[in-house]
């Protein structure tokens, strides 16, 4: 764990900076941490291995990610330019929005990222299935302009690849002496009996089901630890029954008032190697034992 707790330079929904101490507690060293689902990248900042590979399936995060890794100074300059008071109101984010949408310049939609995230609704990161960035505007007094928190990330990236493919990509590419972290899109946290249906954030119960197999996998038979995050749910206690469990409670913000913080139950699940792991329950099982 590095000495400073460092935040990462994007609001992010489901980040971990506040479940970052139990995180670290669980990772085991290595030569190389692999993050398939590294959202804005707080485990990431708040680590201290030689070498990351930090993958989303996010083109827009990824190659905003290599843009301050390569050219900070000259990022932050223009960025900052896109946070003046005039910027703060819903016609000028929502013609930013579109200006975004429209343009295939990977540097423009850099700054523009950026912008749309400390400017829209929660800090969210939505696109429709056209894939245009469909968040509405936030309403917020000053949006912060986040320009320390971009130095810390880009001196960091200089130990990190960044990629942008799937997360069995991913794993294909780890090999012993890494740790993979995950941290998938969430399982809901009530679950129906009508599976055929159930998806999240465009990552389907199949895809939840895999994700556990190639850990079981990659840590049995291939000797790399993995650890997953998710909610602490009937159906998660199942697709992970082959790791050591920890549940915790943590805050999180369902509203952007402060009334709106809820305790949820999250999951931390440690494959470790050298332990003979059980088979991982088939989806057919898991399908019937959730429904009942």
């Amino acid at each position: 764990m590095v000495n400073k707790k460092h935040r990462a330079f994007l609001k992010w929904a489901g980040g971990k900076y506040n479940l970052v101490e139990p995180i670290t507690a669980l990772l085991p060293e290595g030569n190389k941490l692999i993050e398939p689902f590294v959202g804005a990248g707080s485990v990431f900042l708040n680590t201290d291995y030689d070498q990351y590979v930090l993958n989303d399936v996010n083109p827009d995060l990824i190659a905003l990610f290599k843009i301050i890794k390569r050219r900070p100074q000259t990022f932050i300059n223009d960025a900052r330019k896109l946070f003046h008071p005039r910027n703060n109101s819903s016609d000028a984010y929502y013609h930013l929005r579109e200006v975004f949408n429209q343009s295939d310049d990977s540097y423009q939609r850099a700054l523009l990222f950026l912008y749309l995230n400390r400017h829209g609704y929660n800090g969210l990161c939505r696109y429709n299935r056209s894939g245009r960035f469909n968040v509405p505007f936030g309403q917020y007094g000053k949006p912060y302009f986040p320009q320390a928190e971009i130095e810390v990330f880009a001196e960091k990236a200089q130990r990190a690849t960044f990629t942008c493919m799937s997360f069995e990509k991913v794993f294909r590419r780890a090999r012993k002496g890494d740790v993979v972290y995950c941290d998938p899109p969430y399982a809901p946290l009530t679950a129906t009996a009508n599976f055929t249906s159930y998806a999240t954030a465009g990552f389907s119960l199949d895809q939840q089901h895999e994700l556990a197999r190639r850990a079981a996998h990659a840590a049995h038979k291939r000797g790399i630890p993995v650890l997953i995050s998710n909610h602490d749910t009937d159906l998660t206690r199942l697709l992970y029954a082959d790791a050591d469990l920890q549940s915790l409670q943590v805050a999180r913000f369902i509203s952007p008032k402060a009334d709106g913080r809820t305790k949820v139950a999250e999951l931390l699940a440690l494959y470790a190697p050298n332990v003979s792991g059980a088979n991982v329950i088939s989806l057919a099982q898991m399908k019937r034992k959730v429904a009942l």
